[in-house]
């Protein structure tokens, strides 16, 4: 009796484990940078990390000097990802080249840049299905519907927050992380 007891607790224990969602985390991504690296996002491990869909034409792309500065000031404790997307307005036309000169000779970007991506419909890419589906990331839906949308994400890589485009770099809502 005592042997088919100890089976029973063992196999609800099992069944229990196989049930457990896995812990989602960013850290499992590798994307490519904008000059052809990769970027491996487990690297930040022990950072937060803030994910932003940019654009060199936009109405926010002015944010890139906000996020510059928000990197330069916390980058012992914060990664800053930006997404080129031609997807809004087509406000990302240029070239690879194109994109990272513009930022770095007008907004002085220095945190890592992806090559150009797309952040929703047919082809988005898989971190971003990630980033938008509560399925996936364990925490949240979001829907990009423009430019300069942004995802905070913990040490562990774990989901924060999402914003939309109109909150800045330096706004208390996304400064409140990185106290």
């Amino acid at each position: 009796m005592k042997i088919i007891l100890s089976v029973a607790v063992l196999l609800v224990a099992v069944i229990s484990f196989a049930f457990v969602e896995k812990s989602p985390s960013i850290h499992s991504f590798k994307v490519k940078s904008i000059n052809g690296a990769m970027i491996d996002f487990a690297a930040f491990k022990g950072k937060k990390i803030l994910v932003v869909n940019t654009a060199s034409e936009c109405g926010y792309t002015p944010q890139y000097e906000g996020l510059e500065k928000l990197y330069e000031q916390h980058k012992d404790k914060l990664v800053i990802v930006g997404f080129p997307c031609n997807q809004f307005g087509k406000q990302e036309p240029g070239t690879e080249t194109t994109i990272q000169e513009f930022c770095k000779s007008r907004y002085g970007v220095t945190f890592p840049l992806s090559a150009k991506v797309d952040v929703k419909g047919e082809n988005i890419t898989p971190i971003y299905k990630w980033l938008c589906n509560k399925k996936e990331n364990g925490v949240l839906d979001a829907e990009i519907k423009w430019n300069f949308n942004k995802f905070i994400l913990d040490e562990n890589g774990k989901m924060l927050a999402y914003f939309p485009s109109k909150v800045t770099p330096d706004s208390e809502e996304i400064l409140k992380f990185l106290k």
